[in-house]
């Protein structure tokens, strides 16, 4: 479960910041076409936050383990292997909902980003570094994730 809410929140997050983006782009390129591909930027910006989701979730795929035996269940150590399970989950719900956040955030500052560059041109970078730090809640949430499931540790059965 965790993986599947890490890929499937961050790619809508990074969804509905394209949205959110393209369309402000297209709508501002109607009166300064100039701003088209330097605020491509932006659609990069929130396509990071789908890679960062699929990254994290081949991480927690490589830390996944097969059940035991049907005749070793009752050697085995149930605790651990439930706290490596909720460890992975929290870990994948964690990336997945930060990722989540960073695209609907790079989503809205990209926006903004491309309206004011149609406005007046010398924005574009001020309002880029903005959205660089919108950008910067997905890295602190894999960074936290990698942490979380760095803890995780199934039980090998006996």
């Amino acid at each position: 479960m965790g993986i599947a809410f890490t890929l499937s929140l961050s790619i809508v997050g990074a969804a509905w910041g394209i949205f959110v983006t393209g369309s402000s782009i297209m709508g501002a390129a109607i009166k300064a076409p100039r701003i088209r591909s330097k605020n491509l930027v932006s659609v990069i910006f929130c396509e990071a936050t789908a890679i960062y989701g699929v990254i994290m979730a081949i991480i927690l795929m490589g830390k996944m383990e097969d059940p035991p035996a049907s005749d070793k269940i009752e050697v085995y150590e149930w605790t651990t292997a439930y706290f490596a399970g909720y460890a992975l989950f929290t870990a994948g719900i964690g990336v997945g909902l930060t990722n989540l956040a960073s695209g609907v955030s790079v989503g809205i500052a990209g926006s903004s980003c491309a309206l004011a560059d149609a406005q007046n041109g010398s924005l574009f970078v001020k309002i880029l570094i903005v959205e660089i730090f919108a950008s910067a809640l997905g890295i602190f949430g894999i960074i936290v994730g990698i942490i979380q499931s760095n803890m995780a540790a199934f039980p090998t059965p006996p």
